[in-house]
């Protein structure tokens, strides 16, 4: 009876730990003080790299060394990144207050990436180009020129929810236009409003390499690191332990990446440095793609993972093979850069995280999360760097990955402009009503955000 007495306890203690963090009520004890050693429970967790729930053992005694693979700050944070960080921020402190391990959570921001130098540089030029005094007829135009190069991207798209989200930003550009077009007391203001996002690409196409203001990447990134912490502060999420910012460790990324070419396993091509997958696959101490296999030779994905300014033709030639991903990317005209050995330039996306965590952490850690769209490439090309760095065959012991949050069966995407805003999330439902929604569906499954999903965990509050 005692046991079970200690059981029903514990249960209440994770619900408790799940939503505030506070001991249950009434009490101060914690499940490892109530149990004995031989009576506590294990924790079995679903590990993405062997693809099965097993046991969890520390690499050191109780203490537990986790990254977590955190925003890139160019946009509002939404109801996907909701879930992921709610998720881990349950398991977070189930494993510290339930089973009483010692977390170190390093948690680090990407500041520095293709989507924050096009946002930054658009959000620039489209500023300027609406404050130039120029008439209606120009205006109406350089739409229509603007429009011209989603409906070619639209022609070659063969992305389903990519698709989708291109007609409506068309159909909604050819409306404004037109009305522009018959009518002549037209805002020009409301006509650049309502072709926003084909317009600015335009200015951006023609007049990107031109931006010598390199504060505005550095103030973008800022505003929406700000505007993500108050949202993680509102859902009451655990801020990380340890807090990193890519700007904050290009001196130390650079000297890893000359490590890794020094091993072997990396090349220097006009200026960029490439991560030789092919070499690294050859040894017969690695195999790249450990996570997804299957998923090697996916050249859309290792595109997306590259970054929309990292997959122009010429660049593309500088790789030897198609499968290799960048490392350090060369700074053209209109981008930031820090000096290296190669000449000025950036990191990578992916090289990041790798040296940031061995930083931190060292060389081995217990546990990586993220979000399941991270899986490939991304974590995968992590866990290829760190092992040609360090000359070891292993590096993460688990991998955590939760699932896609969809919006009537579309994912919820900044990319596909398909979202919910964390704060518009918040005019609705509390947070622990989103806590609880999200505790009702497994952690690493696909959940479709709607109005029954919410309703559901109204009921049961």
């Amino acid at each position: 009876f005692r046991l079970v007495e200690k059981k029903i306890f514990c249960q209440c203690f994770i619900l408790r730990m799940a939503f505030s963090g506070h001991p249950v009520k009434g009490t101060s004890e914690t499940p490892s003080q109530v149990f004995k050693p031989n009576e506590r429970p294990s924790l079995k967790l679903y590990n993405s790299l062997t693809r099965q729930k097993e046991e969890f053992t520390p690499l050191s005694g109780k203490q537990i060394l986790w990254y977590s693979c955190g925003p890139t700050v160019y946009d509002a944070s939404h109801m996907g990144h909701a879930r992921s960080y709610i998720s881990f921020d349950i398991i977070r402190r189930v494993m510290s207050h339930y089973f009483g391990y010692d977390v170190l959570f390093v948690m680090n921001v990407t500041d520095l990436d293709d989507k924050i130098i096009r946002r930054a540089r658009q959000n620039h030029l489209l500023e300027a180009y609406t404050n130039k005094d120029r008439s209606l007829d120009e205006v109406i135009v350089n739409c229509k020129e603007a429009l011209h190069l989603y409906e070619e991207k639209l022609a070659t798209e063969s992305d389903v929810d990519k698709v989708t989200m291109l007609k409506k930003i068309v159909i909604k550009a050819k409306q404004a236009i037109d009305k522009a077009t018959d009518l002549t007391d037209v805002s020009k203001v409301d006509l650049i409003e309502a072709v926003r996002d084909p317009l600015a690409k335009w200015l951006d196409n023609k007049y990107g390499h031109s931006v010598t203001d390199h504060g505005i990447f550095l103030s973008l990134a800022q505003k929406w690191e700000e505007e993500y912490h108050k949202d993680m502060n509102a859902l009451n999420v655990l801020p990380p332990d340890v807090l990193t910012r890519v700007t904050d460790y290009v001196p130390e990324i650079v000297e890893y990446i000359n490590q890794i070419i020094k091993n072997g396993y990396a090349y220097e091509s006009n200026g960029s440095v490439y991560f030789d997958t092919v070499k690294f696959s050859s040894s017969p101490n690695h195999h790249y793609a450990k996570l997804v296999p299957e998923a090697v030779g996916d050249f859309k994905a290792l595109e997306e993972g590259e970054g929309e300014l990292s997959i122009s033709v010429d660049r593309l030639q500088e790789k030897k093979h198609g499968n290799d991903f960048a490392l350090w990317k060369s700074s053209k005209p209109g981008e930031p850069a820090w000096p290296s050995l190669w000449g000025p330039g950036r990191p990578g996306w992916h090289i990041e995280c790798s040296v940031m965590a061995c930083e931190i952490l060292g060389s081995k850690a217990d546990i990586h999360t993220g979000g399941v769209d991270l899986k490939f490439p991304h974590h995968d090309n992590e866990i290829a760097q760190v092992e040609a760095h360090s000359q070891s065959d292993h590096w993460i012991n688990v991998f955590l990955h939760t699932g896609h949050l969809t919006i009537e069966g579309c994912k919820m995407s900044k990319s596909l402009k398909n979202f919910i805003t964390i704060k518009e999330a918040l005019q609705k439902h509390s947070a622990s009503q989103l806590r609880l929604a999200f505790l009702l569906h497994a952690w690493n499954s696909t959940l479709d955000y709607s109005e029954n999903t919410m309703l559901e965990a109204l009921q049961l509050e």
